[in-house]
């Protein structure tokens, strides 16, 4: 509901006509590489942390325990504050942004929140390639944060909202796959840099988190905005020749109307948070809750996270660490492959009937 509108209308069920045209194909494209910023983040740090010219120069005393001969768990080498600080900044510094960007998309458009994110992130990405000390590291990973945390939350709107109906689970998807390419892609990367002497392949595999940044940036510049926001903001008639852009037909009368009903809807909602606790969106709520909650709570996130480290602390070797983190992030890419490929046929928790509020 906050989102302007989007999904009050049962669109499920609404065959609109348009098809899949070369320009929401692009403009998707564009926006799901909002995920690849996340991604590279998820697969990066765990990477850096596992080299040692980083430790070195950084955290001093984590390096002195990783050459120290223990008997104790092995996690312990990696027990330092400063070091935890500079790993999660980033998370809290996106859920923080988080809460904020949701009133930003909304007022603003998606297309606004993305570019804001990206040039944040990029920011921080400079930071970091350049960092001289545990500080602008760690300011860094918080501007990270606050990229992450508008991209997470308006990508995957500014996808839906731009897919058609049939096909909005399947490009809404590809917002997950950039994330397990830029898995994929930072665990490959620190694999390389581990191996340049000099001991600056951590700055190469920080600073490069710059590429997929200048990508959201530089799209988000050309993007144009969703129907869905441009009804949110009053412009009704940029909105109908936006739709008819997207979806390659002027047919669009039905799709409009609903767009503007929806949007209508939300707006005439007092109290959106009662509204949403009411019985008949329970199974929405339910379900958008324990989702992301039991996928948090399978532990994949740390897995992928610290792969090199949790691989160096049972035994393996440096570079094979990086290498079972490589393949790990690979079988995850493959396994988002199948994904794209069935949720649409086979159905997801959008699959749950949605009523228009009365």
């Amino acid at each position: 509901m906050a989102g302007g509108g989007s999904g009050v209308v049962d669109d499920k069920h609404r065959d609109y006509p348009g098809k899949m045209t070369i320009f929401v194909f692009l403009a998707c494209l564009v926006a799901s590489s909002g995920g690849l910023i996340f991604g590279y983040d998820i697969g990066i740090s765990g990477g850096v942390t596992s080299m040692d010219p980083f430790l070195r120069q950084f955290f001093p005393s984590v390096y002195a325990k990783e050459k120290e001969v223990v008997d104790t768990n092995q996690y312990c080498k990696f027990d330092s504050v400063p070091l935890t600080l500079f790993t999660s900044s980033l998370y809290l510094a996106a859920l923080v942004a988080s809460l904020f960007a949701g009133y930003i998309t909304k007022k603003c458009g998606r297309k606004t929140s993305m570019l804001g994110g990206g040039v944040i992130f990029l920011i921080g990405a400079a930071l970091n390639g350049f960092a001289v000390n545990v500080a602008m590291l760690i300011i860094g990973r918080i501007c990270l944060g606050i990229g992450v945390g508008f991209s997470n939350q308006s990508v995957p709107l500014y996808l839906s909202e731009m897919a058609p109906a049939k096909m909005r689970g399947m490009l809404n998807i590809s917002f997950q796959l950039m994330i397990t390419i830029g898995i994929l892609a930072s665990n490959l990367i620190n694999y390389f840099t581990a191996k340049i002497s000099g001991g600056w392949g951590w700055r190469v595999s920080l600073g490069l988190a710059a590429v997929p940044a200048m990508i959201m940036v530089g799209g988000s510049i050309f993007l144009p905005d969703t129907p869905n926001s441009l009804v949110a903001r009053g412009k009704d008639d940029k909105a109908r020749a936006m739709l008819r852009r997207i979806r390659g037909t002027d047919d669009v009368g039905l799709e409009f109307d609903d767009l503007v009903a929806a949007s209508e809807a939300t707006k005439a909602i007092e109290n959106p948070w009662s509204t949403l606790m009411e019985r008949r969106y329970r199974p929405q709520l339910a379900m958008a809750f324990l989702i992301p909650t039991l996928q948090q709570l399978t532990g994949i996130n740390v897995v992928m996270f610290y792969a090199p480290v949790l691989f160096k602390t049972i035994g393996f070797g440096g570079t094979a660490s990086l290498v079972s983190a490589v393949i790990t992030g690979l079988v995850n890419m493959v396994a988002t492959f199948v994904s794209i490929a069935t949720v649409d046929r086979l159905g997801d928790a959008s699959s749950f009937s949605r009523e228009a509020p009365k």
